[in-house]
């Protein structure tokens, strides 16, 4: 079970990846049909109006959905057959087959408005969210539906739930800066008319901000004795933000070069996917047995 949530985890960051280098190719539109690649062909035929690469590109990313969709099924069988069986672990699996039909619906429309800014910004968005829950899937697998014991005191629990609101507005920022900026999947896109300056200044204050509540969370982690598992995911989740921030300011300096703009993604993946697992590891619960429909009697008395 853990083994299928890890990889179902790696899947959804790799289609935010995929996602993007769709993007920055200027692929968007490589197969300008949904659910067909074009009228009567699912896969990439000949066109004189639409160049070989960006077809097959667009179509890649297309065929990782379906990868994903094995992954998540697999994912939501193995939930299915634990015994005794865990509600909660159960709802997280069930969740990713249904954020894929939820994509793929987004995905449809996106293609079919010409990649308006707005539905790539939800499609980048829906990602995060599968992301986060996929990082709670993989906890969820080493637990059981035990009650939630804190690890940590409920004011530092609030601290990392203060700041995990700022980084969904940080990376809702960041679809911003891409909505305003030069790589749209196609060159006949409109663009958000803010500006990539606006955008990129309110971007980069998020994320000082984000910065500087983790600097408060390592202080009160440190000032209480929290446990080593949880001080361990906070370190992460710094050092990740920490590259992920230079690499930000960095291929802002330089003209957003292609390919940063696909490793700044990725890393937005990993921010969230190490967010999500120190958010999750302040807390646990028991793996005792459940009492369920599933479990064995217990036999009492003579």
């Amino acid at each position: 079970m853990r083994r299928l949530a890890v990889a179902n985890l790696v899947a959804q960051v790799g289609i935010m990846v995929t996602g993007v280098t769709v993007r920055v190719t200027g692929s968007g539109l490589g197969c300008p049909g949904w659910p067909e690649c074009f009228p009567g062909s699912m896969v990439p035929v000949s066109h004189a109006d639409v160049a070989p690469l960006h077809q097959w590109v667009e179509f890649g990313n297309r065929m990782l959905t379906f990868v994903l969709v094995v992954i998540a099924a697999l994912v939501l069988l193995a939930a299915l057959g634990t015994r005794p069986r865990r509600r909660r672990l159960t709802l997280l699996a069930a969740v990713m087959p249904a954020g894929i039909v939820a994509q793929a619906v987004i995905g449809g429309i996106t293609v079919l408005t010409d990649l308006a800014w707005g539905g790539v910004s939800l499609h980048f968005m829906v990602s995060a969210v599968l992301v986060w829950l996929s990082a709670g899937l993989v906890r969820a697998a080493g637990e059981g539906d035990g009650p939630a014991l804190p690890l940590v005191p409920g004011a530092i629990r609030g601290l990392v739930a203060v700041s995990s609101g700022v980084l969904a507005a940080l990376l809702v920022a960041g679809t911003l800066v891409t909505a305003a900026g030069p790589h749209a999947g196609d060159s006949a896109t409109p663009r958000l008319g803010l500006g990539v300056e606006a955008t990129a200044q309110l971007h980069a204050e998020l994320l000082f901000g984000y910065l500087g509540l983790l600097v408060g969370l390592g202080f009160a982690l440190h000032a209480v004795g929290a446990p080593a598992a949880v001080v361990r995911r906070f370190r992460v989740l710094l050092a990740v933000v920490l590259a992920q921030g230079a690499l930000g300011g960095i291929q802002y300096a330089i003209g957003v070069p292609e390919v940063l703009v696909v490793l700044h993604v990725l890393g937005a993946g990993l921010v969230t996917a190490a967010a999500a697992a120190l958010w999750f590891a302040t807390v646990e619960r028991s793996t005792a047995a459940v009492a369920t429909r599933d479990a064995e009697p217990v036999l009492t008395g003579p």
